[in-house]
């Protein structure tokens, strides 16, 4: 059984699946990175060069591929829940977990970092996390086995709960 952690950027997947691969001694795959490892390039690069849907397809198939592995902590890009498929894939054998943050926390966390492309093109930051988020949150919601507040709550303690639950229900 795999963990997956689903969510925006900023709500803390990368840093709670470290946590969790020292707790469980489980190995922890980033969607993001095995996607820029496959095509040898950035992510803006693979947009500018190849568009939003190219990047989205590299994703599916990803998901497509870490859904049959075992004993994984799948660290998804936050826009994974974009096509269904990738979330059917990857609860084949997963435990979804959805981390949220409030717009003000995610701005706040992502503000300096420069890994991926604007979505919307011409919003201000605030703007297109905003709008991002609201498009997006039914399609985490819909995908969620369960939801963890990053917010107000430290890594440790998000990925302690999340570690309860997953040996919970793994057995």
């Amino acid at each position: 059984m795999n963990i997956v952690l689903i969510g925006y950027r900023g709500t803390g997947k990368s840093t709670i699946a470290e946590i969790l691969e020292e707790k469980l001694s489980m190995r922890v795959i980033g969607m993001d990175a095995e996607i820029v490892r496959r095509a040898g390039k950035s992510i803006p690069e693979i947009v500018e060069e190849s568009g939003w849907d190219h990047f989205r397809d590299m994703e599916s198939q990803v998901a497509a591929d870490l859904g049959g592995d075992n004993e994984l902590i799948i660290d998804a890009g936050g826009g994974v829940i974009v096509r269904p498929e990738n979330i059917e894939s990857l609860k084949q054998n997963g435990i979804v977990f959805w981390l949220v943050a409030d717009v003000e926390t995610v701005v706040e966390r992502i503000k300096d970092g420069a890994q991926r492309p604007s979505l919307s093109g011409s919003k201000s930051f605030v703007d297109e996390v905003a709008e991002i988020l609201a498009e997006r949150e039914p399609k985490y919601k819909a995908a969620a086995d369960h939801t963890i507040d990053t917010a107000d709550n430290p890594p440790h303690e998000a990925a302690q709960t999340i570690a309860d639950i997953f040996l919970k229900e793994a057995r």
